[in-house]
C-alpha cells in the first residue's frame, strides 16, 4: 500500500496512512483461519485507495475487500470478513475491540432512551454483573459475512439516519432474553436468561426480525405475522385498512382477508345504488399497506386471500401481473386463491366451477371453511337457482388460468381451506380458518372488526421462532431448544403492547405461537439424503414427531404451571387431539405412521390441563435467519453452494455450511425436475404441524422439452399437494439461467437472490 496517501480523520484532521495499523487488524482477523491471505485482501484494497480517504472507509474497504475474495475455492474469507465488520462494530460502540461491560452499556442506552428503562426496573446491578460475566463474546466469531452484515444492517439498535449502532451482537442476544425471562420468580429467573442466551447465540434457535430489532428498546410489538378480516361493510373496510396501517408500522406483515365482499354491481340497499366491487377497495387496502415504512427497516407488504369461485375471479387472478392498466391492476399486493375438495373433484372429472358473488348464497361462504358437505349442498343448489347471478367456467380453464398467473408472477398464492381448519388444531365449529398470513404459514381465526377499536372483532397475531435442525444430531436433542422457545415466545405475548384491541383480546384468549425450522438441507446433507427419497421421508418422520413431541409437551407443562389459554376448549388439543390424529392418511403411503414418542399420556394430560398455546407449530421463510446462523433456508433446498444475497445493504455471498466436507452432498434446487421430492417432504412435516408450511414450487425448465415447463406438470404438482393434506403454497420459483455469476475459477454460482424484504417479517 502506498504509505504516501493521507487519512482524514472524523474531526477533518489528516495524517499520514499507517499500513502497520491495517495490517494489525488484519492479522487480528485472519488469527487461526486457514486458507486466507492478509496480503490479497490488502491488494484488494489498494487499489481503491485515494489520498485524503476518510479513515472510516478504509475498514470499509478491508470489509468489502475480504468479501470480494469469499469463493468455493477460498469460502473461508466469510468468517475474516465477518470479524472485520465485527471489530467496526466495536471500534464504533466501545471505542476499542474490547467491550465494556454489560452493566455500564445497558446504564447507557437506558439513559439515552435507546434501550427499554425496564431493564434496569427489573434487574439489579449484581444481576447485571452476573449476566456480564456469563456473556460469551467471543462467539462473534461464528459469524460469516452474510449473518454480520445483516446483524448491523437490520438489528442492532442503531440510529438509522446517522447509522450510529449502540450496541454489539452478543448483548443483543443477552439483553433479549433478560427482557423475555425478567418477570419469572427471581430465584430461576438467571438460569432461564442465561439458557436462552446460550440456545439462541449459538443458533440452536433463531429468532424473527421484530424481535431481534426490537425486543429491549422500547418499541414493544414483535409479532411477525397479522391477519386481518374485512367484512362486506364500509364500517369493517375502513377497520381493516386502519388496522394495516398501524401494523404496518409496528413492522409486521398483513394477511388480509377480502374474500367476503361482493362483487361489482351487486345490490347495495334499497337497490339505488350498486357495489363498485373488490377492486377499489383493494387499491385502498394497498394504499394502507404502503403508507408507512416498518420503523425504517423495511417497507409494507400483505397477501390478500379470496375463493376461487368469487364471481370477480377472472378480473382477481390478474391483479398482479404486467399487462392491463392501473385502473385494473393492484400490483403492490400479493394474492392467494382458496380451493377446496370440490373445486378438485371438478377438475379431476371435468367438470365446471361455477363463479358468485358471496352475497347472493346465504351461508355459502361460511360453509366453505366449516362444513365441506353444507358448502357442497349449498353450491350445487345455487348452480341449478336460475335466478341467481352467476358465471360457469371449465374447472380446466380456471386451474389454468390460476396457475398461469402463479407461474408468470411467481406471486399467486394458493390456499386449501378444507386441509387448514380439518388438520388445524381449532375447531371449526367455534373458530374457524379463514385466511392464512403473508408468507401463507399462519392458521389461525379471524373475525372482522365494525370499528377501529371494536372488542368483538378478532385479528390474529402469530409470533414466531424457529429450531435449527441442522444442530440437532438425535431426535432427544429437541427437548431444551423446544422448551426455552415455547417459553420465550409465550412470555413475550404478556410483555409486548397491542395497537389494536382485537389484536389483544385474540391474543391474550389463544396465545398462539409458531415455532418453525430452518437449515434442513444441512440436516440432509450431513446424513447423506437427498429431498424425497424414502430413507430421507423415514428420518425426517422421526424427528418431525419429536420436533412436535416436545413443543406440545412445552406448552403443556406451561398450562400446569401458569394456566390454559382461556379458549383452549377452542381447540382440538383441549380433547386431547393432536395433529398426528387429524393429517391426511395418504401421508401414510411415503412414511408407515408409528409413534414412538408419549403420546398417549400426552393427551390424557391435555384433557386435564388443557394447552397454554392454541398453536404451536409453523414453518415461515427463514431468508434473513439463515444468514445470521450460517443455514441453509428453512426447509427449502439451497440454490447454489455459494449464495449472493442482496438487499439494500449490498451483496453478500454466503456459503452453505459444511461446504468443505459437504459440498458433494447437498441437493441442489435446479437440479431438481419437479417439486415432487419436496413436496414429499413437506407432507411429512405437515403431519405434525398444527398450522401451515411455506411451501414453495421451483422449476429448472432446463429439463423439459423446448425448454418449458408444461401446464399439465403445473396443475399435476398442485393436485399432489393436495391429495397430502398440503394446507398453503407460497412462491413458485422458475430458474430463468438470467444473471449467473462466477468466482475466479469459472465455478457457475447462484445468480443474485435478492432478499424479499415485502415477507421479511415471517422470515425470522
Amino acid at each position: 500500500m502506498n504509505n504516501q496517501i493521507n487519512v482524514t480523520k472524523r474531526d477533518g484532521r489528516t495524517q499520514p496512512f499507517d499500513l502497520e495499523k491495517v495490517h494489525r487488524v488484519l492479522e487480528w482477523a485472519t488469527d487461526n483461519i486457514a486458507a486466507v491471505s492478509i496480503s490479497e485482501i490488502e491488494l484488494r484494497a489498494n487499489i481503491q485507495l485515494y489520498d485524503k480517504i476518510p479513515a472510516y472507509d478504509i475498514h470499509e474497504l478491508l470489509i468489502k475487500s475480504a468479501a470480494e475474495l469469499i469463493s468455493e475455492a477460498t469460502p473461508n474469507y466469510q468468517y475474516v470478513a465477518a470479524r472485520l465488520v465485527n471489530y467496526k462494530i466495536r471500534k464504533d460502540v466501545y471505542g476499542s475491540e474490547t467491550p465494556w461491560p454489560l452493566t455500564k452499556l445497558v446504564i447507557q442506552n437506558v439513559s439515552t432512551g435507546v434501550y427499554d428503562g425496564a431493564i434496569m426496573e427489573n434487574y439489579s446491578k449484581s444481576e447485571l454483573d452476573q449476566l456480564d460475566a456469563y456473556i460469551k463474546h467471543d462467539r462473534d466469531d461464528d459469524f460469516t459475512y452474510a449473518g454480520m452484515e445483516q446483524f448491523r444492517g437490520k438489528y442492532l439498535v442503531q440510529d438509522r439516519r446517522t447509522k450510529t449502532v449502540f450496541e454489539s451482537p452478543q448483548v443483543l442476544y443477552m439483553l433479549i432474553a433478560a427482557t423475555l425471562f425478567s418477570d419469572y420468580p427471581k430465584e430461576t429467573r438467571l438460569k432461564w436468561v442465561k439458557d436462552y442466551y446460550d440456545d439462541i447465540s449459538t443458533f440452536r434457535t433463531s429468532l424473527p426480525t421484530p424481535i431481534m430489532a426490537g425486543v429491549r428498546t422500547a418499541t414493544r410489538q414483535f409479532s411477525s405475522c397479522v391477519l386481518i378480516d374485512a367484512d362486506d361493510t364500509l364500517e369493517s373496510i375502513n377497520a381493516t385498512a386502519t388496522s394495516v396501517v398501524r401494523y404496518i408500522s409496528k413492522k409486521a406483515g398483513i394477511g388480509i382477508n377480502a374474500g367476503r365482499i361482493r362483487a361489482v354491481d351487486s345490490r347495495v340497499g334499497d337497490g339505488s345504488i350498486v357495489h363498485t366491487g373488490l377492486i377499489p377497495f383493494l387499491k385502498y387496502f394497498s394504499s394502507a399497506v404502503k403508507s408507512c415504512s416498518q420503523g425504517g427497516v423495511r417497507g409494507g407488504a400483505a397477501t390478500v386471500y379470496l375463493p376461487i369461485w368469487h364471481l370477480e375471479f377472472e378480473d382477481l387472478v390478474v391483479l398482479k401481473n404486467n399487462k392491463g392498466t392501473e385502473e385494473n391492476r393492484v400490483r403492490q399486493m400479493d394474492y392467494a386463491f382458496q380451493f377446496n375438495k370440490l373445486m378438485y373433484e371438478r377438475l379431476l372429472t371435468g367438470g365446471n366451477i361455477t363463479l358468485f358473488s358471496p352475497a347472493d348464497v346465504p351461508g355459502l361462504y361460511e360453509a366453505f371453511f366449516k362444513d365441506q358437505d353444507k358448502f357442497r349442498e349449498l353450491y350445487e343448489t345455487a348452480e341449478r337457482n336460475t335466478r341467481l347471478r352467476k358465471k360457469t367456467l371449465k374447472a380446466m380453464d380456471v386451474f389454468s388460468q390460476f396457475v398461469t398467473e402463479r407461474k408468470d408472477t411467481g406471486r399467486i398464492y394458493l390456499m386449501n381451506v378444507d386441509h387448514a381448519n380439518d388438520h388445524g388444531s381449532f375447531k371449526p365449529e367455534f373458530a374457524a380458518i379463514y385466511q392464512s398470513n403473508l408468507c401463507t404459514e399462519i392458521n389461525l381465526p379471524t373475525k372482522p372488526l365494525q370499528d377501529a377499536n371494536d372488542p368483538d372483532g378478532e385479528i390474529a397475531l402469530c409470533t414466531l421462532t424457529a429450531i435449527n435442525w441442522g444442530l440437532i444430531n438425535d431426535p432427544k436433542d429437541f427437548e431444551k431448544p423446544c422448551t426455552l422457545a415455547v417459553r420465550a415466545l409465550d412470555a413475550l405475548l404478556d410483555y409486548q403492547e397491542y395497537p389494536v384491541p382485537a389484536a389483544e383480546v385474540s391474543t391474550m384468549n389463544r396465545r398462539p405461537l409458531g415455532v418453525g425450522i430452518i437449515n434442513l438441507a444441512y440436516f440432509l446433507a450431513k446424513r447423506g439424503l437427498t429431498y424425497g427419497t424414502p430413507e430421507s421421508l423415514l428420518v425426517i418422520d422421526e424427528y418431525a414427531e419429536a420436533w412436535s413431541y416436545y413443543l406440545i409437551k412445552a406448552s403443556l407443562e406451561l398450562a400446569k404451571e401458569k394456566g390454559a389459554c382461556p379458549l383452549s376448549h377452542h381447540t382440538k388439543y383441549g380433547d386431547g387431539i393432536l395433529p398426528i390424529d387429524t393429517y391426511k392418511k395418504d401421508v401414510d403411503t411415503l412414511v408407515p405412521h408409528k409413534e414412538r414418542m408419549e403420546w398417549k399420556q400426552l393427551r390424557k394430560d391435555l384433557k386435564v390441563y388443557g394447552i397454554r398455546n392454541s398453536t404451536l407449530m409453523a414453518l415461515m421463510p427463514a431468508e434473513t435467519s439463515a444468514q445470521i446462523s450460517n443455514s441453509t433456508n428453512g426447509i427449502e433446498p439451497p440454490r447454489a453452494l455459494i449464495s449472493y444475497k442482496g438487499s439494500k445493504d449490498g451483496v453478500m455471498a454466503q456459503v452453505v455450511p459444511g461446504y468443505h466436507h459437504l459440498k458433494n452432498k447437498y441437493d441442489l434446487l435446479w437440479d431438481q425436475k419437479t417439486p415432487e421430492g419436496y413436496l414429499k417432504v413437506c407432507a411429512v412435516l405437515q403431519k405434525y404441524v398444527d398450522q401451515g408450511i411455506s411451501v414453495n414450487t421451483s422449476y429448472n425448465p432446463e429439463h423439459f422439452d423446448e425448454g418449458k415447463v408444461p401446464m399439465s406438470q403445473l396443475i399435476k404438482d398442485i393436485v399432489t399437494f393436495y391429495k397430502f393434506g398440503g394446507k398453503q403454497l407460497y412462491y413458485n420459483n422458475t430458474h430463468d439461467g438470467a444473471g449467473e455469476m462466477s468466482t475466479g475459477d469459472d465455478v457457475a454460482l447462484q445468480q443474485v437472490d435478492y432478499d424479499e424484504d415485502d415477507c421479511d417479517s415471517c422470515t425470522i
